[in-house]
């Protein structure tokens, strides 16, 4: 499998359960080790770099429970991202403290700062996940399945929230998604996976196809044009 990764990119991987997203993502991530091949980020292999070089450089938002057991504070939560910026000692200094307020403000949580992570909303908590990996100040962001868990409108507000990051800030994206209108409207990439490969690699419009979906879904759709924007949505057929 040959998968790369372009420096702004926005990229959906989608596919059943079972097809490969995880594991793929994971091996991105640098927690798991691919049984064959080398995995490279600029041109470096992996197995070549410090942890705390590659935490600065790749960061993961991992599928989120619905709860943290331990009862820390988003703050707390957030300054965690900033362990491979401490120094020796592990302590954290004014430089650290700005970057997690930085980081709170630009997410729109600061003022959940001193609540505990377990108080506040499931859209708010996934904000913190998030401003947790990006306070690592990394230039890619790998996320399974941001928007799990999440009603509507939390789920458009944590992509806008990504795509403000990738188009203001470069910011690379690279997220897992069962969402098929999402993946069509926020990225420039989506992948199809199925038993273990990726079928396809493309713009949204060239992947999300009906004959794609039907064929790595086994789902109907019909890929329809708004009336009142150039955009396309994806209605899935409720009969098999």
């Amino acid at each position: 499998m040959h998968f790369k990764i372009e420096e702004s990119d926005f990229i959906s991987i989608m596919g059943p359960n079972g097809s490969g997203k995880s594991t793929l993502l994971k091996i991105i991530a640098n927690l798991l080790k691919p049984f064959s091949g080398n995995v490279l980020l600029d041109d470096v292999d992996y197995s070549l770099i410090p942890r705390n070089v590659f935490a600065r450089k790749v960061s993961f938002v991992p599928l989120s429970s619905s709860k943290v057991f331990f009862p820390y504070s988003v703050y707390e939560i957030v300054m965690m991202g900033r362990t491979p910026h401490l120094n020796y000692f592990g302590i954290e200094n004014e430089i650290d403290h700005n970057k997690v307020i930085e980081v709170l403000e630009l997410l729109e949580i600061d003022h959940l700062k001193n609540k505990g992570i377990n108080e506040v909303s499931g859209g708010e908590a996934q904000r913190a996940l998030i401003a947790r990996a990006l306070v690592q100040e990394p230039k890619i962001m790998l996320l399974d399945e941001p928007n799990a868990h999440l009603d509507i409108k939390h789920q458009v507000s944590i992509f806008n929230i990504l795509l403000k990051l990738n188009k203001e800030f470069g910011l690379t994206v690279v997220l897992i998604s069962h969402d098929l209108n999402l993946a069509n409207f926020f990225s420039n990439r989506v992948v199809l996976m199925n038993n273990g490969k990726i079928e396809f690699d493309s713009a949204p419009k060239e992947v999300l196809t009906e004959d794609n979906i039907k064929l790595i879904f086994n789902v109907n759709s019909k890929v329809m044009k708004s009336i009142n924007s150039p955009e396309t949505f994806i209605n899935i057929s409720p009969k098999l």
